[in-house]
């Protein structure tokens, strides 16, 4: 198993690069850098300056936002060329594509992701403020999702083909089949205000009055704001792995094994959770980093608009829109290498619920 995960760990260092090189190439073809964002910026206070002095003043607009164009940014009308190199010089774009690419791999590699263009805080700052939010949705979802599917998941197995079976089975098509942000949606008009009832509130993860509640208080405050949210990014990946549980526990109930533990006499719980269950949970136990790694990065961003949560998601939505690279690219860097690593943990929980599993005979 360690040279098996040595080997793991080795592939990490090829495949983040090849991530970054993509990304790193798409971005140099997009129009629309962070400086043309920031000359968009003076040219709209321009515009807003021109509207105030009435266009009066005709050297004044000319020099603001007339004049001669730049051929390399259509924004840089009339601003000084020294001016423009500044900019350069301050994005780090003076230099090469190909230097720019090897310099911020060389930080990322001693994990210093840099600072945020636009919002004068480091990226490693800037993701800790926004991680609470973002944990808070991905550890509550997953576990709720677990702790409800796993049950449900073996009762459907036991009981295959009867009518709970079929009507469970009716509840979680419907379930999968609504998107998460459109379920988000209807629980605010039911139960935050939006029409029906206002039990839960509409934004925030937690009150205003917060830093003075008890520390049960606190707790109370905490769940009775983040439960619309968490239960409106259950759904989906509830339904699948209800499902996914039940196909497990059929495939493993229906084997020789299961038959010759019922024939010695053991009771019906004794070959369940004695026998089939250790064997019919492999997959879903083992899947568990994957998935809350998924639900904590991948699938946030419209919950976090709609309940009004700054996470994670959110930062990268407009980190993207900005073309705030360093946020950009420094996420990407660090939550690819997270999931590289999370791979291998996924692969020593196989070993861990099932010690008969052997990497190393399946590579040799």
């Amino acid at each position: 198993m360690g040279a098996y995960i040595l080997r793991r760990l080795l592939l990490v260092i090829p495949t983040l690069i090849g991530i970054m090189v993509v990304n790193f190439t798409l971005t140099q073809f997009v129009p629309g850098g962070p400086i043309e964002q920031v000359l968009a910026q003076i040219q709209g206070e321009g515009d807003v300056l021109r509207g105030i002095t009435g266009g009066g003043d005709g050297g004044q607009a000319e020099e603001i936002s007339g004049g001669g164009a730049s051929d390399k940014y259509v924004g840089a009308r009339g601003l000084p060329p020294e001016f423009i190199k500044e900019l350069e010089a301050q994005f780090g774009f003076d230099k090469p594509p190909l230097e720019r690419f090897l310099n911020m791999m060389w930080n990322y590699l001693r994990f210093d992701f840099g600072e945020s263009y636009f919002r004068s805080i480091s990226v490693v700052d800037l993701v800790i403020e926004k991680m609470p939010v973002s944990i808070s949705l991905g550890l509550w979802s997953t576990l709720l999702a677990y702790a409800v599917s796993i049950p449900l998941g073996i009762r459907k197995a036991v009981r295959d083909g009867t009518p709970f079976d079929t009507w469970t089975s009716g509840a979680i098509i419907v379930g999968y089949a609504i998107p998460g942000f459109l379920f988000a949606v209807m629980l605010i008009v039911l139960f935050a205000g939006g029409s029906y009832w206002r039990i839960f509130p509409l934004r925030g993860l937690t009150s205003d009055n917060w830093e003075d509640l008890t520390l049960i208080g606190k707790a109370i405050d905490y769940f009775w704001h983040i439960a619309l949210p968490v239960f409106a990014s259950t759904i989906s990946g509830f339904a699948t792995l209800t499902l996914l549980t039940k196909n497990s526990f059929l495939d493993e109930i229906n084997k020789q094994y299961v038959l010759t533990a019922r024939a010695k006499g053991l009771t019906e719980g004794r070959v369940l959770y004695g026998h089939v269950f250790r064997n019919a949970m492999l997959i879903v136990i083992a899947g568990f980093p994957a998935l809350f790694l998924a639900v904590l990065f991948g699938g946030g961003l419209l919950i976090e608009i709609i309940f009004s949560l700054d996470g994670l998601g959110r930062m990268g939505y407009e980190a993207a829109l900005q073309r705030d690279y360093p946020v950009v690219f420094g996420t990407l860097y660090a939550f690819g290498l997270m999931g590289l690593v999370i791979g291998i943990v996924s692969d020593m929980m196989y070993v861990f619920v099932d010690p008969r599993i052997d990497f190393e005979r399946r590579v040799g």
